[in-house]
């Protein structure tokens, strides 16, 4: 399905783009260098923002692959955290991490480098657009960060979350809206509440990361069994719904398709919201057209989640030497004690 009705592309900028996130994450000591150099262009990380945020002026694009690389690496301290029972380094994390959102200049120099990563990101993902949409942007990850600590207690209790209870903590560990809040910067265009909020824009806003979410959820599925995991679609549809594992993964399926078929539909309407913005002023036109690219985009993420997921080494865990571990991590803690 995603094949044929979403083509790929890529921003021209992406070689680019990942030659510069590799050098970041060497810069900012967010991995070891002989896992950077041996995983980092593997792992596809900015494969998947360049096939998303078409259009970004190349400083936007750097920022938000840069960003997006070290969610992925704060992903990965939040899971080895957890597989070894460091509950006092995430607790002492996230509250430096709520820290760094609320004043990131003044966390530049952390001693802990994914604080002073983050902190730099930050600065340069809030100086695109006005300070609304900075605080919105904050707003959104101090969420996240509470959302990732909702997740550490129950990974830590083995509580395996109903599927409801899953589906509304996985938007925000996920970060549905902080990828739906970076597609302006990359139109280069603040979108006021009023068409933000319209179940016009909002709809396919949120059937592309909820696509986004349950796809991962399918792709991850043997990774997170192997590891004992408690947070994951499937895991909870057989927990709580008592299916197999082969009708969870169905199920899952079902839905990753639904996603689908319904954004379809709702991108249509949204075209037509967009184009009703145009209202003979040279805002209207100017809204209409930003909002055209938002929309565009949500499309890529369809073809860019797809893609990372069947190409990333993420998700290869049949060539791990152990299915547990990803080999691309390390096992130590990190940062200031």
């Amino acid at each position: 399905m995603i094949e044929s009705a979403f083509p790929r592309q890529l921003h021209p900028y992406w070689p680019r783009l990942q030659e510069k996130t590799r050098r970041w994450l060497l810069e900012k000591r967010f991995m070891p260098a002989d896992k950077v150099h041996e995983y980092a262009d593997g792992l596809c990380y900015t494969d998947l923002m360049a096939g998303y945020y078409l259009g970004a002026p190349e400083e936007v694009l750097q920022a938000i692959a840069d960003y997006s690389a070290w969610f992925f690496v704060w992903d990965d301290r939040h899971d080895r955290d957890i597989v070894h029972g460091r509950a006092g380094d995430w607790r002492r994390l996230r509250h430096r991490l709520h820290a760094a959102l609320d004043a990131p200049r003044h966390h530049l120099h952390h001693p802990d480098p994914l604080v002073a990563g983050f902190a730099d990101s930050v600065v340069r993902l809030c100086g695109f657009l006005p300070r609304t949409w900075n605080q919105r942007f904050t707003r959104h990850f101090h969420t996240v960060i509470e959302a990732y600590d909702q997740e550490f207690r129950n990974r830590t209790e083995g509580y395996i979350p109903g599927v409801e209870e899953y589906l509304a903590l996985r938007r925000h560990t996920f970060a549905h809206w902080i990828w739906t809040d970076l597609l302006e910067p990359s139109a280069g265009f603040e979108l006021p509440d009023a068409v933000r909020e319209n179940p016009a824009y909002r709809r396919p806003a949120l059937l592309s990361q909820e696509f986004a979410a349950w796809y991962n959820d399918l792709c991850s599925l043997p990774k997170e069994i192997a590891g004992d995991e408690v947070h994951n679609l499937g895991i909870s549809l057989i927990t709580h719904e008592g299916l197999s594992l082969e009708e969870a993964v169905d199920e899952v399926r079902r839905r990753v398709e639904e996603c689908i078929s319904e954004f379809i539909e709702a991108e249509q309407e949204a075209l037509r919201f967009a184009d009703g913005l145009a209202d003979g002023t040279v805002h209207g036109k100017e809204l209409s057209a930003a909002v055209r690219a938002c929309i565009g985009n949500m499309r890529n993420w369809f073809s860019s989640v797809y893609w990372f997921h069947h190409e990333s080494g993420r998700y290869m865990v049949d060539t791990w030497d152990d299915r547990s571990t990803p080999p691309y991590v390390t096992n130590e803690t990190a940062g200031e004690k």
